[in-house]
């Protein structure tokens, strides 16, 4: 047997798998950094040299008024450390500006004071001002003309009226925006609701550009795109972490230049190869990203890219937050089949997209093409039954069930966290 370290929660599972079954454990490519170079050295050096942009030192100049848009408890950001450094630089040009940070919640749940806390330290949150945007609230909201897809860009007004808008955020492999970070802070970030939806119809999610580590011709990404431009995003500072949340790349300056050169360390370090395994074994790399089960959807599309047709997903996921949306839960507990949800799904036109519909649909094609096994003691086993997904306590029973489906000689693919490789 082979032991491996799979993230789950806030801690690490260990989980044995019968060595005549493994095909592999595949994990990013371990990148070569300097060494002695601290995260905080790579995140000021990244700052003394923005990417086709001034320094933010120079940007803040005369600016009475600047806004830090900066990602909510789902994203694992390292703002105890991004956040600080971008506030004394700020201040180092311009002591009398304000500055609100402008939490990105996109279509989620409102960040609540004690994550606040958790994510940014409790002097930062304390002396501070801080914003949770709300994509439900038209009054905060003002209209940026139409998006490429069709759909309103209503954007948060806070960061539309600042006089220099600024986001920090992390680069990793995106399910269908191709990457996170650059852009991805304005839309979904602070946009409303309405522009959300329109950003994420069925049309775009089953669009075979918009996948994994892809931005070209990708439509989700182009919608993102111009809502950015369209808000003035005048600087970002985005990271790239290592299998232990520690920062490995940091870029600064233009929001697509920066951001293109984060994607393209992130989809060197990120890509493995696809192989076609009878079971694979994927992770949301733990906490904060595997605290729902909306969230784990990510770590299963990396499975869903190395597993046979009629293979079986083992998740290891802790969702302690439960489903993580009430409309992505009935949409599947109410359906007969997975397949129903697609049909369904396809059919409704852009301009009326369903919250969480993105969602339901990426996890619905999943189920009705994969058996998907969640492994969690933390979450409400029925509630996972009730979307047609297979339940078990610990990873044990979840292999047992596997071999029971796949036989004793199935295959295994180990993706210790999913959500930070590219199959290729």
């Amino acid at each position: 047997m082979i032991g491996i370290d799979i993230p789950y929660s806030r801690t690490l599972m260990n989980i044995q798998v019968p060595d005549e079954n493994l095909l592999g454990i595949f994990k990013p490519s371990e990148i070569e950094i300097a060494e002695n170079i601290s995260e905080i050295e790579l995140i000021n050096k990244a700052m003394d040299n923005p990417i086709a942009c001034d320094k933010l030192e120079d940007l803040v100049a005369g600016k009475k008024n600047i806004v830090v848009i900066t990602s909510d408890h789902t994203r694992p950001v390292p703002s105890k450390i991004t956040m600080p450094i971008l506030l004394e630089r700020i201040r180092k040009n311009n002591s009398d500006t304000d500055i609100t940070i402008l939490v990105a919640t996109g279509y989620h749940r409102p960040t609540t004071h004690e994550e606040l806390i958790s994510k940014f330290g409790e002097d930062v949150v304390k002396n501070e001002r801080f914003v949770v945007h709300n994509a439900f609230d038209d009054a905060s909201l003002v209209k940026l003309g139409m998006l490429p897809s069709g759909g309103e860009c209503w954007i948060n007004k806070l960061a539309v009226e600042a006089d220099l808008l600024i986001a920090e955020g992390f680069i990793e492999p995106h399910f269908f925006a191709g990457f996170s970070g650059g852009r991805k802070s304005v839309l979904p970030g602070v946009a409303g609701a309405e522009t959300v939806l329109a950003n994420h119809c069925a049309e775009f999610i089953a669009n075979p550009h918009a996948r994994t580590g892809n931005l070209d011709n990708n439509p989700i990404h182009l919608d993102m795109m111009y809502a950015a431009e369209k808000a003035n995003l005048a600087f970002i500072l985005n990271v790239v972490l290592d299998e232990n949340k520690k920062i490995i790349k940091a870029v600064a300056g233009h929001f697509d230049k920066a951001h293109q050169e984060g994607c393209c360390f992130a989809e060197k370090m990120s890509k493995i190869e696809k192989i076609q395994a009878d079971i694979v074994i994927s992770s949301n790399g733990g906490y904060p990203l595997d605290q729902n089960l909306y969230q784990a959807v990510k770590g299963m599309t990396a499975a869903e890219a190395m597993c046979r047709a009629g293979g079986t997903i083992i998740m290891i996921a802790g969702c302690e937050d439960g489903h993580g949306g009430e409309s992505f839960y009935k949409a599947l507990a109410s359906a007969e089949s997975p397949s129903e949800v697609l049909e369904n799904v396809i059919k409704i036109d852009r301009t009326e997209t369903q919250p969480d519909q993105w969602e339901y649909q990426i996890l619905a094609r999943i189920l009705a093409n994969f058996h998907v096994i969640l492994v969690s003691d933390l979450c409400d086993p029925q509630m996972i039954k009730e979307m047609h997904i297979d339940h078990a306590m610990n990873f044990d029973d979840a292999l047992k069930m596997a071999f029971d489906k796949q036989g004793q000689s199935a295959k295994i693919a180990v993706i210790p966290d999913g959500v930070s490789v590219i199959p290729v």
